[in-house]
């Protein structure tokens, strides 16, 4: 049987994922490697002056942080964070239904943009990576807006949908960049990154 490359190359380390989110699991369980997920709560705070990529950068360095201490020799840590981008302001997690709906009219028609960051940790070195994935969303009306809330309830996710569900099938028009970014993970940058860290 045929080696996966980078299983073969991550042999002699454990691979820890840092995130409790299913899709980001369900990625690197098609990467074709052995990971653990280990998961600490944080506050995600980050400071007001932070713009765009510096956002999801911020918050996961602090995800990394809270974990450094149970990082063993040969270990190494991912952790991650995406954010919506929208005229110049971060559209996170929906509370409620009432933020959903208004996060999604506002996206509505228009261009934004996805930014995850990604943060590989050792105990002996960091490395931290992003990619922005544009979206351009069709106008949806009130009734397909309202479906999507009610059959989907995407507040999980940041800015309110999930682009591998039924409002990504309806609402999508173009995109420039990783599409496996909008579902919360850039795949291949990820791959490119942890590679290069064992090569």
């Amino acid at each position: 049987m045929i080696e996966n490359p980078l299983a073969k190359k991550l042999k002699d380390y454990n691979i820890v994922l840092g995130s409790g989110s299913p899709r980001r699991q369900q990625f690197f369980k098609e990467f074709g490697l052995r990971f653990e997920v280990r998961v600490k709560s944080i506050d995600e705070y980050y400071p007001e002056h932070l713009k765009g990529a510096e956002i999801p950068d911020f918050l996961a360095k602090a995800k990394a942080h809270a974990l450094l201490d149970t990082l063993s020799e040969k270990e190494i840590l991912v952790t991650s964070d995406t954010v919506v981008w929208h005229k110049g302001r971060s559209l996170e997690k929906a509370a409620n239904k009432k933020e959903a709906f208004a996060m999604l009219k506002t996206l509505s028609n228009d261009w934004h943009e996805v930014i995850t960051s990604v943060c590989f940790s050792t105990i002996e070195e960091q490395k931290l990576v992003n990619h922005t994935t544009h979206v351009k969303l069709a106008k949806l009306d009130d009734d397909e807006i309202t479906y999507y809330i009610e059959c989907f309830k995407p507040f999980d996710k940041a800015g309110a949908y999930g682009i591998q569900e039924w409002i990504g099938l309806i609402g999508i028009e173009e995109i420039k960049g990783a599409y496996t970014n909008v579902v919360g993970l850039p795949t291949q940058l990820v791959y490119k990154t942890l590679t290069d860290m064992v090569s």
